[in-house]
């Protein structure tokens, strides 16, 4: 059975395990929660285990071919696509956000009828000392001092940053020296493709277990003060997704939409069960390359830089929540406010990616720049995790796209398999 299928059977059993058990369910004796959360963990944790060596041997291959002027056209083109997109989903957001108004119920502001989560202290705690300086940091995370800690610490910038300086000046070696070094980046770049095809074998497994801890820990009831704010959130998403990159890939990369939907199938859904574009990238790498047939010096150079600057999803979600809590305050917003909601979204989608809890972050950059409490995050707690699975699923179909639609435009013959 293809693996998507199985990704996909393992999405529904865990939807009927949430429905069916509590949070305090046991199986054979044994509570299931933390069975689901160990299982979980250990899965990112091979996941993530891979993305450090995948990344540096993937874009090192990827540059060692790239004169200056290659790499110069590579680069413009990646980010112009990046940046375009994300504006484009941002602008969407807000479309639906004014078109619905999620925060008024009957005429009146939510803020009373939803009640702030219980858990706002602690996120203001941990986000409340973050600002606008943040985006300036995006920076000096490009030039990290060590290598080595960023790597540790996840500042996939960095390693990006060093790993591109690299591999282009691997290609200015000449002889034994290069060939050495060539054959040693493209031999592990062909390990860590086999050990990602390794953990994808145990992807049902893990998706399971991290679905269902979601489903048995937020519940269904939750979700009913914010159905307004989720469904407006999720309709937004799914016209960036299905209708805006869809027609990317028709009208720029001339393949078939469907068929790119399909081969993208695993990462997708891995990305949903995950939240996280960068735990997702090995399987991304292996589908963008062997399914949807880009090289891996376009793959190599788009997809690292894309799981970590290109947030189309988040910043919808970042445009959607700052105007749900100002409408939840009773607060009009004229155009010129919500022009700085939208300038805003799209830094910091690229400015704070690297640090945790981006999205909370980067609304509370947000609601601080408008003149907003930061309690208001508290607002969206409750549903902000299932909300983070769809947006991640976004950001990476959309750093696929980039990769196809670029790999057509660098006259690439893609196919599709």
């Amino acid at each position: 059975m293809a693996l998507h299928w199985q990704i996909l059977i393992a999405l529904c059993l865990s939807v009927i395990t949430g429905l069916m058990l509590e949070q305090d369910s046991s199986i054979l004796g044994m509570p299931l929660l933390p069975i689901l959360v160990f299982i979980g963990t250990l899965f990112l944790n091979a996941l993530k285990m891979l993305i450090v060596p995948l990344i540096m041997a993937s874009i090192i291959t990827g540059m060692m071919g790239l004169t200056g002027d290659t790499l110069g056209r590579l680069g413009s083109k990646t980010i112009l696509y990046y940046a375009t997109t994300s504006l484009v989903a941002i602008l969407i957001g807000l479309f639906f956000v004014n078109l619905f108004q999620p925060g008024v119920v009957d005429g009146e502001p939510a803020r009373h009828i939803i009640g702030l989560s219980s858990e706002t202290a602690v996120v203001v705690d941990r986000v409340g000392d973050k600002g606008a300086a943040d985006i300036a940091e995006v920076l000096l995370r490009m030039v990290p001092p060590n290598i080595v800690t960023a790597a540790a610490n996840g500042q996939m910038l960095g390693l990006i940053f060093f790993s591109l300086i690299f591999g282009y000046f691997i290609s200015k070696l000449e002889g034994g020296p290069a060939r050495v070094q060539k054959d040693f980046w493209q031999g592990l770049l062909d390990i860590m493709m086999m050990m990602t095809e390794l953990v994808m074998k145990f992807a049902p497994i893990g998706v399971y277990a991290l679905v269902t801890k979601v489903l048995l820990i937020s519940g269904v009831d939750a979700f009913e003060p914010l159905a307004f704010f989720f469904l407006t959130v999720i309709l937004a998403l799914a016209v960036h997704l299905l209708i805006f990159l869809p027609l990317i890939l028709r009208y720029l990369a001339r393949v078939s939409p469907g068929k790119h939907f399909k081969a993208m199938l695993p990462a997708l859904l891995t990305a949903f069960s995950t939240s996280s574009s960068s735990a997702t990238l090995p399987i991304t790498i292996d589908c963008v390359e062997k399914r949807a047939g880009v090289s891996n010096q376009v793959a190599g150079f788009t997809l690292p830089l894309g799981a970590t600057i290109n947030m189309d999803g988040t910043a919808l979600y970042e445009c959607v929540a700052a105007m749900f809590i100002a409408q939840a305050y009773g607060i009009s917003l004229d155009i010129t406010t919500q022009f700085t909601i939208v300038l805003v979204a799209l830094l910091t989608s690229i400015g704070v990616a690297g640090i945790p809890s981006a999205s909370l972050v980067a609304i509370t950059i947000i609601l601080a720049a408008i003149g907003l409490p930061l309690e208001g995050i508290g607002l969206i707690l409750v549903v902000d995790r299932v909300l983070d699975m769809c947006r991640t699923s976004v950001n990476v179909f959309s750093d696929s796209c980039a990769a196809v639609t670029i790999a057509r435009l660098e006259g690439e013959e893609t196919k599709v398999v």
